[in-house]
Order: C-alpha cells, then structure tokens, then sequence
C-alpha cells in the first residue's frame, strides 16, 4: 500500500469508518436535552428522512436530534461511546432538512476512558477539543476535518450552539489494534478489531466494508455486490489486518444474496500471491465455513469473487503473529495519555 492510500492522505474523511455509528457498535450515552427528537436518531445508518407532513405531540417529527429553544445562556451536548478506541480524523455533523431549526455552530470534544464509564463519569471527565466551535450550515452536510496530534479516543461529545436540531452525527477514524482483546482467535478482518479494507476493484450498488462490519447482515444493502460484469474478468476486495497473523478459517456470507451471490471465491495472501483457499463453490444465503492450510504469517488477504455478485460479510479468524505483539502493543501504549495505565498482564491474554 502506498502513502497515498492510508487513512491520512485520503481527502474525504467519509472514506474511514463511522465509528460512531450503530452499525459498528457506537451509542449515545447521555444528552442534557431532546425535548423535540430523540439524540439516539443521530447515529442511525443511511441518510435522514423526512415527511414534512409529520406531527406529533411534540411539534414537528424529525429524523434526528432536536432540543428546545434555549432561553437561557448556554449550548446543548450530547456524549457518544465509540465502536472501539480509535484516532478520529473528522466529523460529519449533518443538518439534513433542518432549515430554519439548525443550530449555527457546533464544537466536538474527546476523552479516553477505558472500560464501561457512566454518563455521570464522562459528565466529570477531561475533554480536549477535536473541533472548536466551527460554523453549520441548514439542511446539509459539514464535513469537518480532526487537525492535531493522534489521540485514543474512547468518546466524543458534541455541543450544539446555542441548540436546534441536527439530523445525523458521523466520527470517522482509525481503530487502533487493542491488544487486549487480540488473545488467542480473533476475527482478524473485523473493522472493531482494527482491519479495513486496502482496495476493491468495483462497489457499485454497496460498500465493500460492510463485509467487515460485526453481525449477519439484515438486508441486501448491508454486504458488498458489485455491478454484473460483461467480460471475463472477476472482482475482488484486500483486507488490511488489525495484525500480521495466522489464519485459522474463514467465514464468507452470502446471507440476503439469493439471486446474486458470486458463484466461486478464492482467498490468497496479497502481497505473495500464496494460495490461503483454492476457488471454491459459493451457495446462495449462506454462511460458508472454510478452514485455511497455511502456517505463513499474512498482513494483506485477497478475496477474488468469480464472476461478481455480493457478500454480506467475511470473517479471517486466526492468531496475531508472537512476532508482532510488540509492535501492536508499542502503539497502542503511545496513543494513550500519560494519565492512563493498563495493566501489561491484560495484553494477549
């Protein structure tokens, strides 16, 4: 992989993972205010809707996070626990639909809290500034870039000046390998854990990293399918593991694809184009179980679908490498504060 592929020298933030989503596990854990729409609305997936002959007992239904109308000075916030402990590289703080009720700036705080805080925990924590009181625009996104030095963050807080309402709350970054949860086989290849996907040859009606995402998928949309290709070639997707290591088996889904599930697959390490699964027949809707031959250590695993089609999900189970546990556990340590320790014992346990 080149410089120009890792996360940092991406342009559009929007191409890392939404680790505030609820799709990987992100929550709201605390709010002082959704007097008007519920703030749990701000992490749904896919794109705020909207009826603008909807009412309710409260006013006006909206899809997404509302407060009332401050009369008294202040702002109003709500803390979000991320899927996993991650470098945040931007936010999206989209007002969609939101036009005469968006607030006019927001600002976004971070903590790293290890473990299972409360709310009334997090409301007492130090927070250091991603982004200071940036300007919002009504009824749109406002992708907003993370500058600064790397961090872990456990939880974002967003603050809304002084209120109104925003429809969808995006923190897109890094996981960072934790090396506590990587003991004995993992999902090697799960966004959580620290994988994200290197490259894809075509993701015309869905996202190839949602193959990395945790769960079955509950629809079509929730995997990977490509578009139908007319020549002989064949598409694929490459993993970047949360770690070097030694695969064990692999899952490939094919659940909600039931007139077009590729017909083969093929699994090979990357960079050495070594065999980890010879091409092997696929079923429709099912979730297929392949152990993997190989003892070699693999950073980079290819998945070729022949001829195209869609999965829901991939899982690459295996061992971190013992040659490489320093070097997850190097990294982990430097993103944490000086304030917080971990007990060493815990790291690939």
């Amino acid at each position: 992989m080149t410089e120009a592929d890792s996360p940092r020298a991406r342009p559009d933030v929007r191409q890392l993972p939404d680790l505030a989503g609820r799709v990987l596990g992100g929550t709201v854990v605390y709010t002082n205010d959704d007097a008007f729409a519920d703030v749990h609305n701000l992490l749904s997936p896919g794109p705020a809707t909207h009826d603008p002959t909807a009412f309710g007992h409260r006013g006006k239904i909206y899809d997404g996070w509302e407060t009332r109308r401050r009369r008294t000075p202040g702002a109003d916030v709500a803390i979000i626990r991320l899927a996993a402990p991650a470098v945040v590289h931007g936010v999206n703080i989209d007002t969609s639909f939101f036009k005469g009720n968006y607030p006019p700036a927001a600002s976004v705080h971070a903590t790293t809290m290890l473990g299972y805080p409360s709310a009334e925990e997090l409301l007492q924590a130090p927070w250091v500034p991603l982004i200071e009181h940036a300007p919002l625009q009504g009824d749109s996104e406002n992708v907003i870039p993370v500058s600064g030095g790397p961090r872990l963050v456990t939880h974002v807080r967003l603050t809304i000046h002084p209120d109104g309402g925003v429809a969808r709350f995006r923190v897109h970054g890094e996981v960072v390998p934790d090396p506590r949860i990587l003991g004995g086989r993992v999902d090697l290849a799960a966004t959580v854990h620290g994988a994200r996907l290197a490259a894809c040859s075509n993701m015309f009606y869905s996202s190839p990293a949602n193959v990395l995402s945790p769960g079955r998928a509950t629809v079509m949309s929730d995997g990977w399918e490509t578009s139908r290709r007319r020549d002989d070639g064949n598409d694929w997707l490459v993993v970047r593991l949360a770690a070097p290591g030694l695969l064990h088996h692999a899952i490939i889904d094919t659940t909600r694809f039931l007139g077009n599930a590729p017909g083969w697959a093929r699994l090979s390490d990357a960079e050495s184009g070594a065999e980890l699964l010879p091409l092997t027949r696929l079923q429709p809707d099912t979730e297929h179980w392949f152990p993997i031959a190989s003892d070699a250590v693999v950073s980079l695993v290819r998945l070729d679908i022949h001829p195209d089609g869609g999965i829901s999900r991939l899982r690459l189970h295996g061992a971190v490498a013992p040659t490489h546990h320093d070097a997850v556990v190097r990294r982990w340590t430097s993103l944490l504060g000086p304030d917080i320790s971990v007990d060493p014992t815990e790291f690939f346990s």
